[in-house]
């Protein structure tokens, strides 16, 4: 019919009033169309708000969608020249820079290849590289990291955090619980294209999950009650007493897998301290007939070693290990003695062989070992070399497996359960 419009407005956000400092990370959260990439596009400056203002102070790096700025008609090469111009860095900067994005993308001889031939996760080890050198004051990733493998993203979360401790303001969307209350300082939690809450992660998280899996018919009521509670410490639920209940057995799964080494997992994010007087060789685990593997089995007792040759000699030497997650948490560690039981002397031209043997009690999924020395040096306690993310392995999953989080902690789980014929376990 003539003077009939064949759309209709849609607001994307509405109401949306925030200030993010430098130096902040903060994490977006929020169902899907809730206006998390469109928010981060507003701030880029890729789409202009057509109500309010938007105040940006520094260079912004973006990830957003998928090879958004790459021509895909340009090799590799090609578009990181012209990616790095847009983000505002000159040609002889890029010039300067490209060994170092090249290596970090490592996608090799395929840099001269068209990108339109790329893999998903090619384009993003491309476009995250390029992002993250041209150093930014504030980095944006919309959900972008979820493409690559779990060596690549460690790496990226380490780039991350040292882009942060830089003192740049970090702002990602991301669906992963576990990585914004790991990661952040704030959370913001958006729907229908409104903040209804912005607080501590953990809290914000809670009130998202509990939209986000709330019955049809309930979803408006949770959301009520999340906008009349902002601010509010959250409810702890009582604890149930499940005291004078049996045991109950967790039978071991039959046909267990066996450990073993997996060609090809190896960390791409390690960093060594600088030597002083010594060096640290060869991080590896093994099981304990000494077979080496990267592929552990839960439950299963394992060694993680390393050799530390030392350069000269060292005073008060301890020895330690950590294991941490791919975002970077740290789980696990342990010292090889406290500092009143360190070794008091290693003479130089020595090599010590450091050994762990543990009790693999991690939930499956992938991890990296830290291995690092420690000695007196001027009367302080310091790192003689250490190495972040040394070795890369993963735990492989398991059927009968009861506990959550990071760690099993050998819970026995306990039921008792009345009724009016009595009682049962």
């Amino acid at each position: 019919m003539p003077g009939q419009g064949w759309f209709r407005e849609f607001n994307a956000l509405k109401h949306v009033d925030l200030k993010i400092s430098r130096g902040e990370t903060v994490g977006i959260v929020g169902r899907n169309g809730s206006g998390k990439s469109t928010l981060l596009q507003i701030i880029c400056g890729t789409l202009s708000p057509s109500r309010g203002d938007v105040s940006v102070r520094g260079r912004v790096a973006a990830l957003l969608e998928l090879g958004a700025g790459f021509n895909p008609e340009f090799t590799g090469r090609e578009n990181v020249f012209l990616n790095g111009t847009v983000l505002g860095l000159t040609r002889a900067e890029v010039e300067s820079k490209f060994d170092e994005i090249l290596a970090f993308a490592d996608i090799g001889e395929f840099i001269d290849q068209p990108v339109k031939t790329y893999s998903s996760g090619m384009y993003v080890r491309l476009a995250f590289s390029v992002a993250i050198h041209v150093m930014p004051d504030i980095l944006i990733v919309d959900e972008a990291l979820s493409v690559g493998d779990e060596a690549f993203q460690r790496k990226c979360f380490a780039r991350i955090d040292a882009i942060r401790d830089a003192g740049a303001t970090v702002l990602f969307v991301s669906h992963s619980a576990s990585t914004v209350v790991e990661l952040c300082d704030r959370a913001i939690l958006l729907d229908k294209g409104e903040v209804i809450s912005v607080g501590p992660p953990k809290r914000v998280i809670t009130q998202y999950q509990k939209l986000l899996y709330a019955p049809a018919e309930r979803a408006a009521e949770v959301r009520q009650a999340i906008v009349a509670s902002e601010g509010a410490a959250p409810t702890i639920p009582e604890s149930q007493d499940g005291s004078g209940a049996g045991h109950v057995a967790v039978p071991v799964p039959e046909n267990r897998p066996d450990s073993y080494w997996e060609e090809g997992l190896r960390s791409e994010s390690a960093v060594a301290y600088a030597a002083r007087g010594a060096t640290i060789r060869d991080p590896h685990m093994q099981m304990l007939d000494g077979r080496r593997v990267n592929m552990l089995v839960p439950g299963e007792q394992y060694v993680y070693g390393y050799s530390v040759d030392f350069e000269s000699a060292a005073v008060a030497a301890r020895f330690g290990m950590m294991i941490r997650t791919v975002t970077g948490v740290e789980v696990a560690g342990a010292a090889s003695s406290t500092p009143q039981d360190a070794v008091a002397t290693v003479d130089g031209g020595s090599c010590v062989h450091v050994r762990f043997r543990f009790r693999c009690l991690l939930a499956p999924g992938t991890y990296f070992a830290n291995a690092g020395v420690l000695g007196m040096v001027e009367q302080e306690e310091s790192y003689l070399a250490r190495i972040i993310d040394a070795f890369m392995f993963k735990v492989m999953p398991d059927a009968g497996r009861l506990a959550t989080g990071f760690v099993d902690l050998d819970v026995v789980p306990q039921i008792r359960v009345e009724s009016d014929e009595g009682v049962s376990s």
